[in-house]
């Protein structure tokens, strides 16, 4: 374990894996996303995380002929980066009619902090008991913009039009400052936000025991790039915090918007990340959708493909998009982020900014699985 003390070393060594890639395989790329490719659902919301609501196993639900997607959205901005300080989530449903939009998912004022970022949403086995985690980022209150980030669960049913009628909203689990760091975070700029963030359900079929992953920083080390990939148990009716599953410290900044898809008996944990993230001596991959396999949820745990990388945008266009979320089916969603930049980038061309923003989902794929490897259909 890298830059790790004594004092913990007993606690993690042997459960977490590190992740230290050293060489980054060619692998099937996303196919090019073009201009036509690019519809957008709103003119006056940007979009991008998304999640749906899905069986306590995992599977997409599909209620009333339709499936339920969430989204991250902000309004239209000049610069599409400042869509992070005005987030919302957005309710949506997919269907054979295409999209419907359903409005924000939750009502003003129910979450406590000044914006509302990624999570995931599950239906539980009674048929209408829906949970929903998300990150609580800033304070409600708040004068200045802070980068503190809160794991949160609102309680819900679904009804015949949705999920919705959410309450009890509570926190899950506070970072322990030992394993994730706590921190207010009154600062922040893009790459470089430390995570106590993006929180999601698995239900372990082996043990039926409920987790949730999420996306945190090691406590234990400060250097520049110190990401890991924690996880939370519920236990007795009280979220408990683990010992991370998976850490980069020295490695990369960012694992982001973690989940696990249960196939064939093995374990596979899936997370997105981009090349600016990577520490600037390590071997930097690109923007893509990485993961590790084990057999069960308490590893050990091996990259996917040797290296980690599941899924790239191809070298042409390595920013088209972004922030990938594997279905219990298999189905890959994302956002299209910069696309169509030709070799270009938005800091020599800022009029870009704008124009070559997808802020739209992105054209899905399928994944191919077989044993360690994973690749893109």
């Amino acid at each position: 374990m890298s830059e790790l003390p004594v004092l913990l070393q007993s606690i993690v060594e042997g459960v977490t894996y590190r992740w230290a890639p050293v060489h980054f395989p060619e692998v099937p790329r996303i196919p090019t996303i073009a201009a036509g490719d690019v519809i957008r659902i709103f003119q006056h919301l940007d979009l991008w995380d998304c999640w749906p609501l899905a069986h306590e196993d995992g599977r997409t639900v599909e209620h009333s002929g339709r499936q339920w997607w969430f989204f991250l959205s902000a309004p239209v901005l000049p610069d599409p980066v400042d869509r992070h300080a005005h987030a919302r989530i957005r309710l949506l449903s997919f269907g054979s009619d295409g999209w419907r939009d359903h409005g924000n998912a939750f009502p003003d004022g129910l979450t406590p902090g000044s914006r509302e970022w990624a999570g995931s949403a599950v239906l539980m086995d009674d048929g209408h008991t829906v949970q929903h985690f998300i990150t609580v980022a800033g304070r409600r209150d708040e004068t200045a913009l802070t980068f503190e980030q809160r794991l949160f669960v609102a309680a819900g049913t679904l009804r015949d039009n949705g999920p919705g009628d959410w309450d009890n909203l509570r926190e899950i689990c506070v970072a322990d400052g030992v394993r994730y760091l706590l921190d207010r975070q009154d600062t922040g700029a893009p790459g470089q936000i430390k995570g106590f963030r993006d929180p999601a359900w698995l239900r372990d079929p082996e043990t039926g025991k409920a987790h949730i992953l999420f996306t945190g920083t090691a406590a234990w080390s400060d250097h520049t790039h110190n990401g890991n990939i924690g996880i939370a148990t519920l236990e007795n009716g009280e979220w408990v915090l683990g010992d991370p599953v998976v850490e980069a410290v020295g490695i990369n900044n960012e694992l982001e918007r973690p989940h696990v898809v249960v196939r064939d008996g093995s374990y596979y944990l899936f997370w997105s990340t981009q090349r600016h993230v990577f520490a600037p001596d390590a071997v930097a991959g690109p923007n893509g959708l990485y993961g590790v396999v084990g057999d069960a949820m308490t590893g050990p745990w091996r990259p996917i493909n040797g290296s980690g990388l599941v899924a790239a945008n191809p070298d042409a266009e390595p920013t088209q998009s972004y922030s990938w979320w594997v279905t219990g089916e298999g189905e890959v969603w994302s956002f299209v982020d910069y696309f169509a930049m030709e070799g270009r980038t938005t800091a020599d061309h800022p009029e870009l900014l704008r124009t070559n923003f997808g802020g739209t989902p992105a054209p899905r794929f399928s994944l191919r699985f077989n044993g360690d490897a994973v690749t893109v259909l």
